[in-house]
């Protein structure tokens, strides 16, 4: 992508403001989505790790993410340059296509954001906020970084080279963070009481609320992709909630037959891992395309949220699940459903493309995925060899909203088992000095 100065079209600002926005609102859409999936002693923890990768991903981007995701390929398509390191040469008059320069960055900087927030998801209830806030510059700038610049950025080489398929980010966002997130609860290990204690959601109201925002800024996410106000960015739209309806559908229906009853929180899963999957998808396929990935992703990630008790990984809140299958159901996709009017040129299988691009796609996955794991495993380790990467179980066990952050989120309710608050046990939990 070229960075030399142009004009920019207002109409395409003007989208693109809007959908920079939306999407930065997907990260405190997810917080309320998390939130309300853990337990009650432990649901402001959960928040902040959301909202405080917010602040980390954008000054670790404007240092050094953008200019090594988005600068001038450096390195055979693994890296980009340091030519804007510091956002240096880059002001209001630069343009990126037909945007200014620094909305393209900042529109790029939200997709990193949400990653990073999606991970934390996978190891809820039980990890240090300050590990959390080491984790995730070093993760930005080794994991999330060189993968947008393989599948966006110049020179990229599953971009330009491989010529793999993915318009908004199934595999540097979706992949990615299920990868990463399953790597950093193997280093972690299962919370106390897992496949033994109940752990269901204590708010589905707020997990249904966080779904809604994050499906509304999904279409800042998808629609927004396309860099422009036109024809493709109308397609990714109404593909996009295409695939959120059928993935609740799909989700419901697994439901209704298997456990004989539809849930809310089954309902707002569902929505999810369609939109999860029509994330890489959205600019290449048709609606039919769209209709059926959404309804494969809702009915397929059901049933993937139980392997980890099979496999015995604690997934926390089924960030394997449901971003890692279902980007990676999306991503494979692209190469059955993908239609020339999308995509300009690449055809799936279903349109007589044949079996490459399902090739170059399946290829992309498996090196994303494989690095993902394997650089945040490493990252994980050292983290938990040096400082500790886990709460002490104590910590876990009075939960860590009192004992790192020295607050409650309800002061009349329950603790995170169920029993009923009394005046015996909060002031003696009160008396926890904070720790991170």
């Amino acid at each position: 992508m070229s960075l030399a100065a142009a004009s920019a079209d207002t109409g395409d600002t003007a989208w693109l403001l809007a959908a920079t926005a939306l999407v930065l609102l997907m990260t405190p859409g997810l917080a309320l989505f998390y939130g309300g999936m853990v337990r009650t002693k432990s649901v402001l923890n959960m928040l902040m790790m959301s909202f405080v990768s917010i602040a980390l991903v954008t000054v670790v981007w404007l240092a050094a993410g953008f200019s090594l995701t988005f600068g001038e390929d450096a390195a055979g398509g693994l890296i980009g340059g340091l030519e804007h390191i510091g956002m240096s040469g880059l002001g209001p008059d630069s343009v990126q296509g037909t945007v200014p320069t620094l909305l393209f960055a900042t529109f790029q900087l939200t997709f990193a954001i949400i990653t990073a927030a999606l991970v934390s998801g996978a190891v809820a209830d039980r990890a240090k906020f300050g590990a959390w806030l080491v984790f995730v510059p070093v993760w930005a700038l080794l994991v999330y970084v060189p993968v947008a610049h393989w599948v966006w950025g110049p020179g990229g080489w599953i971009l330009e080279k491989l010529g793999a398929l993915d318009f908004a980010g199934g595999l540097p966002v979706e992949i990615v963070s299920g990868a990463s997130g399953l790597a950093l609860c193997l280093v972690l290990g299962p919370r106390m009481g897992f496949k033994k204690d109940s752990m269901r959601p204590h708010n589905l109201p707020m997990v249904m609320l966080g779904a809604g925002l994050l499906w509304f800024g999904w279409f800042g996410f998808n629609a927004g992709s396309a860099l422009g106000a036109n024809g493709l960015a109308a397609a990714a739209f109404l593909n996009t909630l295409a695939a959120g309806c059928t993935g609740l559908l799909g989700w419901l229906c697994v439901e209704q037959k298997r456990d004989g009853h539809p849930t809310t929180l089954g309902a707002a899963s569902g929505a999810v891992a369609g939109l999860v999957a029509i994330t890489p998808s959205c600019g290449s396929v048709s609606l039919l395309g769209a209709l059926v990935i959404g309804l494969t992703a809702g009915a397929v990630c059901s049933y993937a949220v139980s392997w980890k008790f099979k496999l015995n990984y604690d997934d926390s809140l089924d960030v394997v699940g449901v971003h890692l299958v279902g980007g990676v159901i999306g991503t494979l996709l692209i190469g059955v459903f993908a239609a020339r009017s999308m995509t300009g040129g690449a055809e799936g299988l279903l349109y007589g493309g044949g079996l490459g691009q399902l090739g170059k796609q399946l290829l992309a996955v498996v090196v994303v995925a494989v690095y993902a794991f394997a650089v945040t495993y490493g990252i994980g380790k050292l983290i938990d060899v040096t400082m500790g990467f886990r709460a002490s179980e104590e910590q876990e066990q009075t939960g860590l909203d009192l004992t790192v952050h020295a607050e409650t989120a309800y002061d009349h309710g329950v603790l995170g088992h169920g029993a009923p608050v009394s005046s015996s046990v909060v002031p003696h939990a009160q008396k926890v000095t904070p720790q991170a």
